[in-house]
């Protein structure tokens, strides 16, 4: 595959998480009301695709290092396509929780899968490279997504907005049909037999670098998480803005997300993983604290949120793919296992995000702005202290030319 095929392709496996979260939050209150469930029930269907997406990554490394990427590929994909088309004729919340669900561990094979292929093609300094180029063009499709959703549930229905989930899969699916040629390197047919996993799983853990790069993307993903999931009912229901303003917001922020993605490009030949991430750390750091600080001194308003919400976007932007590309940069021979295990903690820190918002959402701002802050403290100590000390996976912080 030409480098232009392999980051399209990075590019629609990565991107399918986003579409499948930020495409359909402007329909979170009207799907509420339509199937006349209560908020917390309506972020369940948040909450449970997220927390199968974590358990389907467990799996789909494993599957993936045994059986290569493609046929992995190939069933997730159509399993997705499957479960997208069955959410959007969901007649109620359960039997929309239990689609959205096996949409969650479908989407686990594209996004494990893909995380794989750039440790199959790449040293890990320059996966991040290619990380970054495959998380801009992420980061126009997340741009999309909510305005494009908002604009759906405004003019059609929250039905429609899932529709569009099933061409995005279907599509994808034929791209990878058409174009994708297998990169694992070598298959491994004691990958899914359950004790070798089990030691390859606590090797992987055990080490201190896929420990530092983890806890960063995890609590990167975290703060990410807490805007998604809390954001529209605190701009629509609390702040009163319209669904369309509000995919305006979560547009502007996933703008801000594709320019820190040129930056740590930038970052990355001057400084090196580590020094991009020190970088991020204050910039997540400075957005997270102005947002909590300015919500409670009384500033409640959407520029109140937006703002900030723009800094933590930049440094997300630097921390994302730095963190993919160093958890498994130490493992060329088990790629699949070490980015399993690190979608698997951020979807740990999501789906307890989603958890918390669910039942701490009091209709204010504070569940949102105290919760990036916190997220944005745990962030930059990380940054500073772990990465700093262990991120340096064979000497991937040294910077290299373009």
């Amino acid at each position: 595959m030409d480098p232009a095929t392999v980051v399209v392709l990075l590019t629609l496996l990565l991107g399918i998480q986003p579409v499948t979260t930020d495409l359909y939050l402007p329909a979170l209150p009207m799907l509420a009301r339509d199937l006349h469930t209560t908020v917390s029930a309506a972020q369940l269907t948040l909450s449970a695709l997220i927390i199968c997406f974590g358990v389907g990554q467990l799996i789909c490394g494993p599957l993936a290092d045994r059986f290569g990427r493609r046929p992995v590929l190939l069933v997730g994909l159509s399993l997705y396509t499957v479960a997208s088309v069955l959410s959007a004729a969901a007649p109620t919340i359960g039997w929309l929780i239990l689609w959205r669900a096996l949409q969650g561990a479908a989407m686990a094979a594209a996004v494990t899968c893909g995380r794989s292929i750039v440790r199959d093609l790449y040293a890990p300094h320059e996966g991040a490279r290619v990380m970054s180029r495959a998380l801009t063009g992420l980061g126009f499709i997340a741009m999309a997504s909510p305005l494009v959703g908002g604009l759906l549930v405004q003019w059609l229905s929250w039905h429609a907005a899932l529709t569009v989930l099933a061409v995005f899969g279907a599509g994808t699916l034929a791209f990878v049909v058409w174009r994708f040629e297998e990169t694992a390197p070598k298959l491994n047919p004691t990958a899914t037999q359950i004790a070798p996993m089990l030691k390859n799983w606590v090797s992987v853990v055990r080490d201190p670098t896929f420990r530092a790069w983890a806890a960063l993307s995890a609590l990167t993903y975290g703060g990410l998480f807490v805007t998604l999931a809390g954001s529209s009912f605190v701009f629509i229901d609390v702040l009163g803005t319209s669904r369309v303003t509000y995919g305006a917001f979560l547009l502007s922020s996933s703008m801000a997300y594709v320019a820190g993605t040129f930056l740590c490009r930038r970052l990355l030949l001057a400084r090196g993983l580590r020094g991009a991430v020190a970088v991020g750390g204050a910039l997540t750091l400075a957005g997270g604290l102005s947002m909590a600080l300015l919500s409670l001194v009384g500033v409640h308003n959407a520029w109140a949120i937006a703002v900030p919400q723009w800094l933590f976007a930049v440094g997300h932007g630097i921390h994302q793919p730095c963190g993919q590309a160093g958890a498994v940069g130490p493992f060329p021979e088990k790629a699949g296992t070490a980015a399993s295990l690190s979608g698997f903690g951020m979807t740990l820190s999501a789906f307890a995000v989603g958890l918390w918002l669910g039942h701490s959402f009091d209709g204010t701002v504070y569940p949102l702005t105290l919760g990036v802050g916190a997220f944005s403290i745990g962030l930059a100590l990380v940054a500073w202290t772990l990465v700093q000390r262990h991120g340096d996976p064979h000497g991937t912080s040294t910077p290299k030319p373009a």
